[in-house]
């Protein structure tokens, strides 16, 4: 009885390490799963990184590229603009040159009236060319001389450099003009500047007492 109970303790301990042995193995390979799994996850979140890193690079190489040409047209714009601005210019300057030797061809012939002692008549007329020719110039270009001899004085328009007392006149009526005033499409381009009238004193008292007896 008791060699049979031996006996089955024996199968028992020998069973008991068996099962042993089976569940280390067990959990040795459940580890190397979790390992490998692991490893397998690692390796995957790289390589997403790395393709979304690709990916970035891409995007900035695009942007580069983008900037680059957008930099390229900017500077082909600019330097068509320049070059018509210049074109633009030296149109103008040709125009208006072109205006002013139709004047000087008048005024060449003036002179050569002077200088060869002709009758001031001729030389009248040469200067009377000279002066439409301006004129007519500065009217197409819409420029337009400020008319105030003899007026009120305007102080939009007008720029009073002196005053005199005068009975001759009312005040501030405009007596002389030592410079001209020009407007250019009805804006002021330089002002009129003038002698004003303004009354004497004598009148001045006179219509203070005149005020305070009333």
């Amino acid at each position: 009885m008791k060699n049979k109970e031996k006996e089955e303790q024996k199968i028992e301990a020998k069973a008991e390490k068996i099962a042993e042995e089976k569940i280390e193995k067990a959990e040795e390979k459940v580890a190397e799963k979790v390992e490998d799994i692991a490893r397998e996850v690692k390796l995957s979140e790289l390589d997403i990184l790395k393709q979304s890193l690709e990916e970035k690079q891409k995007q900035a190489d695009e942007y580069k590229a983008e900037y680059l040409r957008s930099v390229a047209e900017y500077q082909t714009l600019r330097n068509r603009t320049e070059k018509e601005k210049g074109e633009y210019i030296n149109f103008g300057k040709a125009k208006i040159l072109e205006r002013n030797i139709s004047i000087y061809d008048v005024f060449e012939q003036a002179m050569i009236s002077v200088r060869a002692g002709q009758d001031l008549k001729s030389i009248k007329v040469g200067l009377e060319m000279i002066y439409n020719e301006f004129s007519k110039m500065l009217k197409e270009e819409g420029v337009e001389k400020i008319e105030c001899l003899n007026k009120p004085f305007d102080h939009n328009v007008c720029e009073a450099l002196d005053q005199v007392e005068t009975d001759e006149a009312e005040e501030g009526t405009v007596l002389a003009v030592y410079q001209n005033g020009y407007k250019l499409n009805g804006k002021l381009m330089r002002p009129a500047r003038v002698k004003v009238a303004k009354k004497k004193e004598e009148e001045k008292v006179t219509e203070e007492e005149i005020s305070e007896e009333k």
